[in-house]
């Protein structure tokens, strides 16, 4: 395992990652759960990602308990908690980015997950009713509290970023250090282009990437339909294939780039699972992948996949360009 800087920041993250979204306290149980953290923690993963909105907080409370067995030097992990959509409840105090719903979900989030402070905090969404401002200052004053060590976005406007660090920069308080932003194949334009600007040395933007797989698209498992037993066919997933198939044009135009792209993936010997995320890896923009395993077994393939990253020079990059393009 390799390990990058989070953005300018000295926070070492190492380049693949494991996230709980979709998975604990849902479509796997805590057994796996816990077998699947101990597979990428000893294979040199150092981040666990999750979020207050992950199956209503039930992600967070059995990545917590695994936390609290597993005997794992604090020291040794970075674990991340969101804010933005609450945990089910229905008052307007109970989401979004007010001081009160962000210092608040920081508490519950700390009791679910059984630690002193998380490694990370993001702002999961954009909330157009909060100031900005207001949520910059709560952020930071976590961080002075000791409860934070890092705050970030996710799915943040660049322009919001920006803003975000502008208001930190004139009241001395602590910008984003981070920003959560979908990245794959089918899903470029964000992290390549308008973030352009904030990777700067100045800016220094770290990226946590989500989804690089496209929930599952990249591994070719949906080019004949949506076999049983994966995500999108979950009942609780409903909302997700609905999400995924409701064009169904570029539906059927993805599927046509991923057939290419399984050809290419065949005539290399690589899974193209590892093909999508050594792509992935080789933008040096990016701080670390986020792997959303439900599997022992696919996760320790996954994990092989940054032997393919060496394997992608120019040539390979620019057949996979061609072909999504």
């Amino acid at each position: 395992m390799e390990y990058r800087r989070l953005g300018k920041s000295g926070l070492q993250v190492s380049e693949l990652s494991y996230g709980s979204w979709v998975t604990f306290g849902n479509q796997i149980d805590e057994d796996l759960s816990e077998k699947c953290m101990h597979t990428a923690y000893e294979a040199g993963v150092n981040f666990f990602d999750n979020a207050e909105a992950y199956a209503n907080g039930r992600s967070e409370e059995v990545m917590g308990r695994i936390l609290a067995r597993s005997g794992w030097s604090r020291d040794s992990f970075i674990v991340s908690s969101k804010v933005f959509f609450g945990t089910g409840g229905e008052w307007p105090t109970q989401r979004g980015l007010s001081r009160k719903h962000v210092v608040e979900a920081c508490d519950a989030a700390l009791r679910r997950l059984q630690v002193d402070y998380l490694d990370l905090y993001f702002c999961h969404r954009p909330d157009s009713e909060t100031p900005i401002e207001e949520t910059v200052h709560a952020m930071s004053h976590l961080i002075d509290q000791g409860k934070v060590l890092y705050w970030g976005t996710s799915e943040w406007s660049a322009e919001e970023i920006q803003e975000a660090m502008r208001i930190a920069d004139e009241r001395h308080l602590i910008p984003p250090t981070m920003e959560q932003p979908q990245y794959n194949l089918l899903h470029r334009k964000r992290v390549e282009e308008e973030y352009a600007p904030l990777y700067d040395s100045r800016t220094g933007l770290g990226t946590t990437i989500w989804s690089p797989l496209a929930s599952g698209l990249l591994t070719g498992k949906y080019v004949d339909g949506i076999p049983e037993g994966s995500r999108l066919s979950h009942a609780s997933n409903e909302w997700l294939k609905d999400l995924m198939m409701k064009d169904r044009e570029a539906w059927e135009r993805n599927q046509q780039r991923i057939r290419k792209l399984a050809g290419l993936s065949e005539e290399l010997g690589l899974p193209m699972a590892h093909v999508a995320l050594a792509w992935c890896l080789k933008n040096p923009r990016v701080s670390t992948v986020i792997m959303g395993a439900s599997k022992v077994s696919q996760l320790e393939s996954n994990l092989k996949a940054l032997e393919a990253v060496d394997r992608l020079d120019d040539g390979l990059m620019q057949r996979i360009e061609s072909i999504f393009s």
